[in-house]
Formats: structure tokens, C-alpha cells, sequence
């Protein structure tokens, strides 16, 4: 396509895209802590009832004569004594007739503070009967990536992607901070759900926005790359979480970073090729121009002019001059196929990710060693993912890491739970295949949308993710039936989801489409010249949508 010539020109991978591509990545070392955040901010340290303030430890007994004993002989975390038992202790009943009578926790609890000094649970009494609300902070965050990725995606189709990126950052570094100062656990909610909103847009226009300034040969490494930002970032958090575990000190710690990223991002330059799909050809040649120069190409810059560009982008220029609707995707039947199949594949993904990796606690050894060893599983599994994508395709990938995640998922579910190694294991290699997934399906939707929708396409793809990662924690509560239930609904659906890779197009060496009739002629097969003759005849998407009232 014309506009992969353009690129080559001014300089293909030149300075430009090496500083900017860098900077634009930077800021995902954090996302990841902001996602998974709550393991160690919302983290349950052992706790059990407060006594009455009138209790006399040197004449009740202490502590122990007001705890009754669970079934294994540990204090009762939510329930007490009405008065202190100072007879012999009854370890394996809360019978109230053989223990004597038993109350809530009225007076508050008491928290091993050994390990997690302050967290939002301790600070806010979210166990025994209030404990359903700190699964709700999770909720509400995964709620605001689920309406940002909606509304900053369609944003970033009609006003650029570095307009919504620094708008984003400003947004992240400020309802990050004022999460950390939070005075009550509404506030922080709303914070939280701000939070979520910007950061899910980050992580789109991070994508868009570098895969629209690289050569077709190179996408697949950044992609890769962008991944492996991520899973360093896991890395960094449970450093970070380690070495500050007051919960307002590592919120704050995860937030002000923004700051800097909000300033720099002002020196970011917009997509030429989201430009010239708005129709923008005078910005498009300014912007080719400025990256010439910075690549050391002044002089394959001053060659573009208008007439050239003219020339070079007809077909962008033919093809219509606005941005397509949000509506195109259900309205327009290649659309819709895409739209369908991406979605499956998208909350396939989610769904089984965030049911691993939101219960470190569940595993029981040290949640920052588990933390590591996700973070750590990521590395050869991401690799392995790179060379399958770059040597097989796309559709291979994607198939297989969601194949052999739905498997690892399924296994585990039928292993006894006395087997912990083996059963961490197989969770360790599934949420590798998950991770490989999530880097696949960043790329392989935006290689698969044409640019007048792209962002709008990658943003309905992350609703659907938001939705599987909401769901996700519902589906956890049916362990309540049996304990491998949710493994066996984890696992079936990436199983489901990956036959649905079939019926997607590989992208593998292929340019990026810029309209629907790019996308169509591509999964049809046809040569580039009959392309070229059809354009001429084909109604523009844009036109159809304004016949249309949009």
C-alpha cells in the first residue's frame, strides 16, 4: 500500500519511531500495577473480633476466652464470645450451647499487620459481612476500563490519538493520586473507576499509535515488545509492593509517574495515516516532512508535496474523508464478521486471565513470590508467542495460546486439591498462554481493522475484554457448588473461543487496510490491481453512513 511506501521514505524505522515508540511504551510498566493492584492494596491479612472496650484481659483469661475456634482450631474471624470463656477451651466446635453464646464482631476486628501493614481492608473493616465490598473497588475499576475503552476509543477516531493520550495521562496521574487520598471507600471507588477508564485508553493508543508510525516488517516486534513491557511491569510491582507495603504510599507510588508521562506526551507526534484517513492531507504532509527531518531525511521530505501525496494516498482520498460510525461495525457485513468473531476472542481471554490472576492469596504461599512467578512465566511464553507469530501467522497464535490455556485450565480442574505444585504449575503455564494470547490479540485486531475504524474497532474489542474480567469474579462464586466448578468455566471458554480463530483472515506480511474495501478485497484473495479497478465503483463507508443519518 502507498502509505508503507511513504513511511520507507522518511526513513522507516528511523530516530523518530525509535524515541517515540519508546516513550509512548514507557507508561504500560505501570498499567500493569494499576490492574492488578488490589492483590496487595485490598489484601485480607488474618484478622478476628475485637473484645468489648470494657474487657479485662488479667481477669477474663485474655484474648483467647473471648475467640471461639473454627473446625481446625483457629479463632473465628467473625464471630465472639458475649462474655469471655474461662473454662477449658472448646477447639473443633461454635456451637453456642457447648461454647456458650456467640455475636458478630460489634466492636471491630483486630489484623495481623506482619505483612500488610495498611490496606483498604483494614482501614475500612471490608471482611465477614462487608467483605463483598472489596471485590466491588475491583469491579468498579474494570467497569471504568470497560467505558473507556468505549469512549476513548471512538474519541480517538475522531480527534487523534495523541489528543486522547495526553488527556489520559493527566487523567491517570490525577484520580491515582486522589485514590491515595481517599477518606472514605466510596471515594476511592470513584477514583478507582476514573482510573480505569484512562488507563484502558492508554493501552489502546499505545498500540494504534505505534503500529500507524512503523513499517509493515516491524509491527510484529513491537507488538512483542509492548508485551514484554507489560510483563516487566508485574515484575516492578511486586518489587514495588514489596518494598512500600502501606497501601496509600504504593497507590501514590503507582500514580505520580503520570505526571512526568503527561508532559512528555505533548511532544508526541499524531498518526500521518490517521490524518490522511480524516482527510487531513496538508497535516499529513507537514507531519511526514517533521519525521524526515528528525530521521536525518530532509531531503526525501522536501521531494513530498501535495501533487505526490495526491498521487500516493488516492485512494485514501476516494474512499471519503470522515471517520466511519461506531455503528459500522454491526451495520457493515465485514464488519459485523470481525466485530463478532474479535469480541469472542477478546472476552475468551479476559474472562480466563483475570480468574488466575486476581486470587494470588488462593494459592497459598507468598503472593509475592506468585507475582513474580506470573510475571516470570510471561518471558519464554511471549517469546514463543513472537517467533509463532512472526514465522506461522497471526490466526496460528492466537488459536494455539488460547487451545493450550483452556486445556491447562480444564487439567487443573481434575487434579486433587492436595496436589498444590502441580496444580500451581499448570496455573503458572495457562496464565503464559493467556499473556501470549493478550499480545497476539492487541496486534492481530489492529492489523485486521481498517484505519477509519481501527481505534473505534480495538476499543469495542477492550469492552468485551472489560466484560469477561467482570464477569470473571461471578463466576468464582460458584465454587460455593463445588471448588473446580469455576476451573471447568475458565477453561471451556478459551477452549470455545480459539475454533473461532478459523474463520479470521491471517495478517502475516500483509499492509495495513485503510478502508473496508482494503479489508474485503484482502479476504477475498484478489490481486491489488483489481483493487484498484473496484475502487472506483465502490460507495464510500463514510457516504453510506450519512445516507443513512449518522
Amino acid at each position: 500500500m502507498a502509505f508503507n511506501d511513504l513511511l520507507q521514505q522518511v526513513g522507516g524505522v528511523g530516530r523518530f519511531q525509535q524515541i517515540q515508540v519508546t516513550l509512548v511504551v514507557l507508561p504500560l510498566l505501570l498499567m500493569a500495577s494499576h490492574n492488578t493492584l488490589q492483590n496487595f492494596t485490598a489484601a485480607i491479612p488474618t484478622h478476628h473480633c475485637r473484645p468489648p472496650a470494657e474487657a479485662n484481659f488479667s481477669q477474663d483469661g485474655g484474648l483467647e476466652a473471648w475467640l471461639p475456634r473454627d473446625g481446625q482450631g483457629q479463632p473465628e474471624s467473625c464471630l465472639r464470645f458475649t462474655v469471655p470463656r474461662r473454662g477449658p477451651p472448646f477447639p473443633n466446635s461454635t456451637d453456642a450451647n457447648s461454647t456458650g453464646a456467640t455475636e458478630p464482631c460489634t466492636n471491630g476486628w483486630i489484623y495481623d499487620n506482619s505483612t500488610f501493614p495498611s490496606t483498604i481492608v483494614t482501614e475500612w473493616d471490608l471482611v465477614c459481612s462487608n467483605r463483598a465490598l472489596r471485590q466491588l473497588a475491583q469491579s468498579l475499576y474494570m467497569v471504568g476500563v470497560l467505558l473507556g475503552a468505549m469512549v476513548f476509543g471512538y474519541l480517538a477516531d475522531r480527534l487523534g490519538r495523541r489528543k486522547v493520550l495526553i488527556l489520559n495521562y493527566l487523567q491517570t496521574a490525577v484520580s491515582g493520586t486522589c485514590a491515595a487520598f481517599a477518606p472514605n471507600f466510596p471515594v476511592y471507588c470513584a477514583f478507582r473507576l476514573l482510573s480505569g477508564m484512562s488507563l484502558a485508553s492508554i493501552a489502546l493508543n499505545c498500540m494504534t499509535l505505534s503500529l500507524e508510525w512503523l513499517p509493515i516488517h516491524t509491527r510484529a516486534c513491537v507488538g512483542t515488545l509492548i508485551g514484554y513491557v507489560y510483563s516487566l511491569g508485574q515484575f516492578l510491582l511486586a518489587g514495588v509492593a514489596y518494598a512500600v507495603p502501606h497501601w496509600r504510599h504504593l497507590q501514590l507510588l503507582v500514580s505520580v509517574p503520570f505526571f512526568a508521562f503527561f508532559i512528555y506526551s505533548w511532544f508526541f507526534i499524531e498518526s500521518a495515516r490517521w490524518h490522511s484517513s480524516s482527510g487531513r492531507l496538508d497535516l499529513t504532509l507537514k507531519t511526514l516532512q517533521r519525521v524526515a527531518w528528525i530521521n536525518g531525511k530532509r531531503e526525501e521530505g522536501t521531494k513530498l508535496s501535495m501533487e505526490v501525496l495526491r498521487a500516493s494516498l488516492q485512494k485514501e482520498l476516494t474512499m471519503g474523508k470522515g471517520q466511519a460510525s461506531a455503528l459500522e461495525l454491526l451495520r457493515c457485513p465485514a464488519l459485523r464478521h470481525l466485530f463478532l468473531c474479535l469480541s469472542m476472542l477478546w472476552f475468551a481471554t479476559s474472562f480466563a486471565y483475570y480468574g488466575l490472576v486476581m486470587d494470588l492469596q488462593g494459592f497459598g504461599v507468598s503472593i509475592y513470590l506468585i507475582q513474580v512467578i506470573f510475571g516470570a512465566v510471561d518471558l519464554p511464553a511471549k517469546l514463543v508467542g513472537f517467533l509463532v507469530i512472526n514465522s506461522l501467522g497471526r490466526r496460528p497464535a492466537q488459536m494455539a495460546s488460547l487451545l493450550l490455556a483452556g486445556i491447562c485450565i480444564l487439567v487443573n480442574g481434575v487434579i486433587p486439591q492436595d496436589q498444590s505444585m502441580v496444580r500451581t504449575s499448570l496455573a503458572v503455564l495457562g496464565k503464559g498462554c493467556l499473556a501470549t494470547s493478550f499480545n497476539c490479540i492487541f496486534l492481530y485486531t489492529g492489523e485486521l481493522y481498517p484505519t477509519v475504524i481501527r481505534q473505534t474497532g480495538l476499543g469495542m474489542g477492550s469492552t468485551m475484554a472489560r466484560v469477561g474480567s467482570i464477569v470473571s469474579p461471578l463466576v468464582g462464586m460458584t465454587a460455593e457448588i463445588y471448588p473446580s466448578v469455576p476451573l471447568f468455566i475458565y477453561g471451556a471458554v478459551p477452549v470455545a473461543a480459539s475454533a473461532v480463530t478459523a474463520l479470521l483472515p491471517e495478517t502475516l506480511g500483509q499492509p495495513l487496510p485503510d478502508t473496508v474495501q482494503d479489508m474485503e478485497s484482502r479476504r477475498r484473495g484478489k490481486p491489488r490491481r483489481q483493487q484498484q479497478d473496484q475502487q472506483k465503483q465502490m460507495v464510500p463507508l463514510q457516504a453510506s453512513a450519512r445516507e443513512n443519518g449518522l
